[in-house]
Order: C-alpha cells, then structure tokens, then sequence
C-alpha cells in the first residue's frame, strides 16, 4: 500500500498534466463538427496504453467511433480483468455557463474539493476516471506486481448510447474473455465514505416532433383558429405524469421491479442529507414520485424527463407567429426488468394516441439500455469492497444509481461475466453540466484503491 501511495505522490504532477492534455481534446462523439478531434482522442488513448505497458494496443474501426483495445497477458492460467471506459463526452452547451472554457481544463478549489479539482468537459464523465485505470496499471507494470491478466476496452460512443459496441462485442468474445469486467463511471457518497454502485437504470430515449399547420402563421390573423403545435406539445407532455408524479403511459410500471422494505430500509443507511442536497441545488423543495424518498426517486423508481423543448420564434425582441413545428426530446429512465425497446413502443403508442386530430405527431427513437444489477456476495465485490477499505478506512456501501451504462447489461449477456462499478466520482461534479470537474483527491486515491482490486480479487479467485 505504501508502494503505490509513493508512486503516486512521486508522479501527481505528471498524472495530473497528462489527463489535463486528454482533457483539451473535445472528443464530443454527438456532434459531428467534432468527428476529427474524436478520432485523434482514440489515437491518444492508444498511445497511453501503449506507454503503460500494454503489450498490444489496437484502434478497432467501427461503423462509427473506433474503439481502442489493449492487453497485457503474463498468464493465461491467470483471471483477467477487462476495463471498459469511454474517451467521448457531452456536449458542453450551454457554453455561456461554464465559468472556463470547458476544452480548456483549469484546478480551482471548491468546498467538497480544498485540494482542487480539474475543472473540464469530461473531466470526471469519463476520461479522469477512465485514465485512473491507465495509470494504475502503469504503476503494476512498473513495480512488478500485476497479479494478472488485463483488457482495455475503451469506447467512443458512450454519449450517444453505444451504437457500435454490440456488434463489436459480438464479433469479438474470445478476444475479450475474462472473468471480470471494471468500470469506473460512476461515483460514491463521499470523500469520506466510499461506495460501490450494485444497480444502474436502463434508458429509453426519443425525439417527438408535433406538427400543426404547413408554414408559421400571424399569431393575429390565426390565433384561437388553428392548433399551436407549441401549446399542443406541452399539454401532450404535461398529461404524461399524474397528480401524484406517477407515469401514465399505460403498461409503462408492469415490470417494475418493487424492492422490499427490508431492502429500502438497507438503502436508507447511506449517509444523506436532505437539507445539504436541496442548498446544494439551490432548491426550495425536492419533486417527484409520491410514496418514495429521494434517494428511491433517483435510483430504484422509473422516470420520464424531459431534456430539451424547443419550437416558433426564440430570438431578441417579439416576433408574434404561430409555429408550425415543435420538438421535444425526452429520456426514460428504467429500472431492472423493463425492457427499453418495449418502453420505447408504448411511449410511441401512447403518445401518439393523446394527439388532437389538429396536429401529426412523430416519434424517433433514439438509444437505450437495459438497467443492471449486480450481487454483493460476488469475488468482484468483495475484492472491490476490500480495496476500498484498505484505502479509505472503511468499508464500501452498496448503493444503486440512478444513472445508465446500457452496455454492463450487454456484456453480462454476450460475455457471461459480471461487472464491477468502482466509482470516484461526486454528484457534486456536475457531469453533463457545465463545470463538469473531478477532484484531485479522487482521481489520486482511484489510481491508489484499482491496483488492491486486482491484488485481492487474484486472491479471492484462488
């Protein structure tokens, strides 16, 4: 422990500079403007294998981003572990939010983070964790004490729901075979109370378009005689939950997984306060579903969000038109046993059916996933439980997260293995959000806590 807790001092400044230069390349995988410097951030992750120590480093072409793979195999009769991360990331809009530019990573100290915290778009979400595992490893490599054999599967495409990587996998399960898969992309409580995530929501995620009359019309001349497709779209959307924040889409809770209280009551043991979590969001009240706490609301319950609206005229000053279009894009988060194609089809229905003959609707699926959940009486949890522990000083929480990595479902299906969520992450970091950062601490004491997963999970396999 104190080998790599030296290593590690001994090279912050490096660790820290060379994720800052990841950082500065927008490899934002939704916008195809960004295509060239996506492709070049693949070219930089392999070359960062490359120089930690794998032995074969590939960019595998896909029919859209590359994924870069490396291995470093001492012993076949050895367990391998496979690390999966993601070197896309977000769009960072809106721009005039971030207080620095979001490409041009800075360390400000914050109050969860006095040491400081690299402030840039994909800082936390997911290069900084992802480049933990890089500079773990290099560490491993370089004191000799890799006790096993590893996989880097790195992705382009996480943001934009992982098109390519089913086929991929598909094409591919001999070359990844392992017997455990490592993410890190989520987060844990707290500096001070680590935690490892055990469930992640599926997602189904849609575009509807709402369409009245065939060109934008003098809101005087035609005002209160022909539908605004505007005012349509929001009542459609408005009528989606119920008085008491219930989904109404029929058919939409038939699979819904219904924890026990006996379960709800082992989730409430995670420290949480609700009176820090409102100021932290500036909030005089928390929303949602009736019958269940916050920390159900955003993790063990489904939800329907919508995340961006848009239609008629928006621009300085008035402009009086009755729209001839509106747009709404819409995520569904899920929980274990819904399937997101089957959610994805009873949105379209329904919403469709809620349709005033005055407009044409049309709804476009976009991505999804399926959600997961992992045993706590696994090898990779408890090796992932230990690690944590001997770093932190105490013992791992298991907690279940409201957020989606569709792909954990896919290779537990096509790669019969488990996966293991060792977050470092804060829901203080804003992912997704301007001023994205990761804090130093974190991303240090990631690289310190991946090397003891693998020393005891080779220990526990035995």
């Amino acid at each position: 422990m104190e080998n790599i807790k030296s290593y590690v001092q001994e090279n912050k400044d490096r660790f820290i500079n060379e994720l800052i230069e990841l950082l500065k390349m927008p490899s934002v995988s939704a916008d195809a403007a960004y295509s060239q410097d996506v492709i070049e951030t693949s070219e930089a992750v392999k070359v960062s294998l490359e120089k930690a120590g794998c032995d074969f480093v590939e960019i595998c072409e896909t029919d859209g981003y590359p994924i870069v793979y490396g291995e470093k195999i001492i012993d076949k009769n050895l367990p391998t572990v496979l690390v999966y991360g993601h070197y896309d990331v977000q769009p960072a809009d809106p721009m005039e939010l971030w207080t620095s530019p979001p490409f041009e990573p800075v360390i400000k100290t914050t109050d969860i983070h006095p040491e400081g915290a690299i402030f840039a778009r994909g800082a936390c979400d997911d290069k900084g964790q992802m480049y933990m595992h890089v500079k773990a490893f290099e560490y491993m490599i370089q004191s000799n004490t890799l006790p096993c054999n590893v996989k880097f599967m790195i992705e382009g495409e996480e943001e934009v729901g992982s098109v390519n990587l089913k086929t991929f996998v598909e094409n591919n399960i001999e070359k990844l075979k392992n017997d455990v898969i490592l993410i890190s992309d989520t987060g844990m409580i707290s500096n001070q109370q680590p935690s490892i995530t055990t469930g992640l929501r599926g997602l189904s995620y849609v575009e509807v378009e709402v369409t009245g009359p065939n060109r934008d019309l003098h809101s005087g001349l035609y005002g209160g005689a022909v539908a605004n497709p505007i005012n349509i779209l929001a009542k459609m959307i408005a009528s989606l939950h119920d008085e008491n924040n219930h989904i109404t889409i029929p058919g939409f809770y038939d699979n819904v997984e219904e924890l026990s209280l006996e379960e709800r009551a082992e989730m409430a043991k995670a420290p949480f306060s609700l009176e820090k979590y409102k100021k932290a969001l500036d909030l005089k009240d928390v929303y949602g579903e009736k019958g269940y706490v916050t920390n159900e609301r955003n993790s063990i319950r489904p939800t329907l969000d919508v995340n961006g609206i848009w239609g008629g005229y928006t621009g300085a000053g008035a402009k009086t038109v009755i729209a001839s279009q509106a747009f709404a894009k819409i995520s569904m988060r899920l929980v274990p046993n819904q399937e997101w194609e089957q959610i994805t089809e009873l949105f379209t229905k329904h919403f469709m059916s809620i349709a005033p003959d005055s407009v044409t609707v049309k709804v476009t699926p976009h991505h999804g996933g399926q959600g997961y959940v992992t045993p706590i009486d696994s090898i990779g949890y408890k090796a992932a439980n230990m690690a944590y522990t001997e770093t932190f000083g105490v013992p791992a929480i298991p907690v279940r997260s409201g957020g989606s990595i569709p792909i954990v479902a896919l290779f537990e299906k096509e790669l019969k293995s488990k996966t293991i969520l060792m977050g470092f992450g804060l829901d203080s970091d804003a992912i997704h959000s301007p001023n994205e950062h990761f804090g130093i601490f974190n991303y240090l004491k990631g690289i310190e806590t991946i090397p003891l997963f693998y020393k005891y999970f080779v220990e526990l396999s035995k």
